[in-house]
């Protein structure tokens, strides 16, 4: 990784060091980075957890974790090794207030960033807040990170905002969402600004419409208990595809400062169109996956797996509109699910053709011309497709026939692509928030997703279904046919 600049010593404690988040994404990101330079060897990563371990129990713990979650081509043993002194364990039941955090003030210096990093249940957010303020934990040089989700509608948003603030201030609070951390979505906004074409054309006079897809193999799974309360909604359309919307629709931030970059994604979320009443039905669809097959292989339907009935969706397509003179008529299409066909988070801009009749471009060639896409992938595959038309070198005459370019980005620059997670814990020691999520954006998300979840609740939208393994309900392809739309398959 190139421009490696190293942070600070520090010390990061992370609530809920036992779970999968932290064996699967976080040390693996922390080892990462520790390859590269950028963590230094005095640095402390803290787990914290109830589970009475050793020191060296959670060490192994952590050296399995990166066996099974760091590409081979980048494990050392010894750097592994190295890595491993600056990882430590307390056991400690944080939601307990009469709990013995001894174990914890010990490790921790005075003088060093200190980062609490929360990956834990929200319900316990305050209450672990104001215990470290209690046993003078916390610190000016303190930060800390939410993961999602924060609160399950606007009121306990609002409710999780207001007790984490009472013991840090804002700008010490980093709301994390692991979509802004992958480098494709920052890329968008490289992609429309600094390429002058692509600006000129970033508007409803030449886009028909925008795609925003976060596809899924996999089900629910050993979650489901927890998945039945929260719901492809909640879970995915929220925090994460909003967020990605926000940065596509928004308007030229007046600099890459960090509250410069969150006003105009701010100003993009105020201009959604509200879906109310009978909106919720026509521009939602919801769905849960049925008993079928992935991969060549059966698998079974989300209520066989929760083994009651239930009226959380698995997934769920929802078309937006924005209200300013940039968008004014132009759907986003939004769709997330889970046992899907394929695991695939994209971005698909389709650019309007030439309008018969008005264009010389579409009356010069004896077949119509087709619309232009760019297609963004976020993953797998980070890269950037388009679609253009050239004239078919089969034919004698001009018939047109659809062309692609594909840039794959680790391929172009040869080098790794980071997990999103990697940056983004960084960027917390900095102090740098440009990539996490304000508190005004997170209430105003649950603003717009509310009158949805009402009207679900209400049953104002029929529960549908599709098998596993297809690429989601039927109802969610009418929902583009009634515009003459249909989802990007990934077909030139």
């Amino acid at each position: 990784m190139s421009d490696i600049t190293p942070v600070t010593p520090f010390d990061y404690v992370i609530f809920g060091a036992s779970g999968d988040l932290t064996m699967r994404k976080l040390l693996p990101a922390f080892y990462h980075r520790f390859r590269t330079g950028e963590v230094p060897r005095t640095a402390r990563i803290i787990g914290v957890a109830r589970s009475p371990l050793e020191r060296s129990a959670f060490q192994q713990r952590t050296r399995e974790a990166l066996e099974s979650f760091v590409e081979d081509a980048y494990h050392d043993p010894e750097i592994v090794t190295q890595f491993l002194e600056l990882v430590y364990y307390v056991s400690l039941d944080a939601a307990d207030e009469t709990a013995d955090w001894s174990g914890l003030s010990a490790l921790l210096e005075d003088g060093r960033v200190r980062v609490f990093y929360f990956a834990t249940a929200p319900k316990l957010y305050r209450k672990v807040c104001a215990t470290l303020d209690a046993r003078g934990l916390i610190t000016p040089e303190s930060r800390v990170v939410l993961e999602k989700p924060i609160g399950t509608d606007l009121r306990t948003a609002q409710d999780i905002n207001e007790g984490v603030g009472q013991f840090f201030s804002e700008e010490n609070i980093f709301r994390i969402d692991h979509y802004l951390g992958k480098e494709t979505v920052q890329g968008v906004m490289a992609l429309r600004f600094a390429n002058p074409v692509l600006e000129s054309a970033w508007s409803a006079e030449h886009i028909s419409s925008v795609q925003i897809t976060a596809a899924e193999v996999v089900g629910v799974e050993k979650r489901a208990a927890y998945y039945d309360t929260t719901g492809a909604l909640r879970d995915m359309v929220q925090n994460h595809l909003l967020q990605v919307l926000s940065l596509v629709a928004m308007e030229r931030p007046a600099s890459l400062d960090a509250d410069a970059v969150r006003d105009a994604k701010v100003a993009v979320l105020h201009a959604l169109r509200p879906l109310t009443g009978a909106a919720v039905g026509e521009n939602t669809v919801r769905a849960q996956y049925q008993a079928g097959e992935v991969k060549g292989e059966a698998v079974p339907g989300y209520l066989d797996e929760l083994g009651h009935a239930s009226t959380t969706e698995t997934y769920a397509a929802v078309q937006a509109e924005i209200d300013t003179p940039r968008w004014k008529g132009v759907p986003f299409y939004l769709r997330t699910g889970k046992r899907l066909a394929e695991k695939v988070s994209e971005i698909v801009i389709t650019f309007r053709p030439p309008e018969a009749g008005r264009s010389s471009e579409s009356d010069l060639f004896p077949s119509p011309p087709r619309a232009n896409l760019l297609v963004i992938r976020v993953q797998p595959d980070e890269g950037v497709t388009w679609r253009f038309n050239a004239k078919d070198p089969a034919d004698d005459g001009f018939d047109l026939r659809c062309a692609t370019m594909d840039v794959h980005f680790e391929r172009q620059f040869r080098q790794r692509y980071p997990d999103a997670y990697e940056r983004l814990l960084l960027d917390a020691v900095r102090g740098n928030p440009i990539l996490f999520i304000r508190r005004d954006e997170v209430e105003a998300a649950w603003r717009w997703i509310e009158p949805i979840l009402e009207g679900w609740g209400r049953q104002d939208v029929p529960m549908c279904g599709y098998p596993a393994g297809a690429h989601g309900p039927k109802e969610a392809d009418d929902l583009l046919a009634r515009h003459g739309d249909a989802w990007y398959s990934g077909a030139a």
